[in-house]
């Protein structure tokens, strides 16, 4: 039998859908699955913060992508805000010139029309899940779960054995 790597995604599943917790017992809708399905089991979301139990494996190259698109963001909001108070400022001088050329004309009559005050929207990130997704148990739970796999192999293996008539001796059909 070859063995699965240790190393495990962390996904959620319905409510509905729920199963006891392998440490505790308790129903959990968080499970554990490696990349190739090959292994799978449920757990609770405590247990996954656990340093005994397990540890988060980071993606450095994901953090940094993750960081530049936050600055990058940032940078493009940032922009923004600086053109529209640019914006705001050219209309405030036009306005201003306009006014004066209105007073000279008309000084009787007064405009006060305000420019638009237009603010800027803010872009927010959508807030992501920053708890970890990847993780590595630890060896002695590791050994639990490849153990349990090889078992169970080995179970359905006898199973099948038992199945098959030719695993028992014929009785003799000649005389002694």
């Amino acid at each position: 039998m070859a063995s699965f790597p240790n190393i495990y995604n962390h996904r959620k599943v319905a409510d509905t859908a729920s199963k006891a917790c392998e440490i505790c017992y308790k129903p959990s809708t968080s499970v554990l699955v490696t990349p190739e399905n090959k292994d799978f089991f449920y757990v609770c979301p405590a247990h996954l913060k656990d340093k005994g139990f397990c540890s988060p494996i980071i993606d450095e190259a994901a953090l940094a992508a993750k960081e530049k698109k936050e600055i990058d963001a940032e940078i493009e909001r940032l922009n923004k805000e600086f053109k529209e108070k640019q914006r705001k400022k050219k209309d405030k001088e036009k306005e201003k010139e306009k006014d004066k050329d209105k007073d000279k004309k008309e000084d009787d009559k007064k405009d006060d029309k305000k420019p638009e005050d237009k603010k800027s929207e803010e872009v927010t990130a959508p807030a992501l899940d920053e708890e970890p997704r990847v993780f590595a148990l630890k060896k002695t739970f590791y050994q639990q779960r490849i153990d349990k796999k090889r078992n169970a192999e080995i179970a359905k293996r006898n199973r099948e054995r038992l199945q098959n008539p030719n695993l028992f001796p014929q009785v003799p059909k000649g005389l002694p």
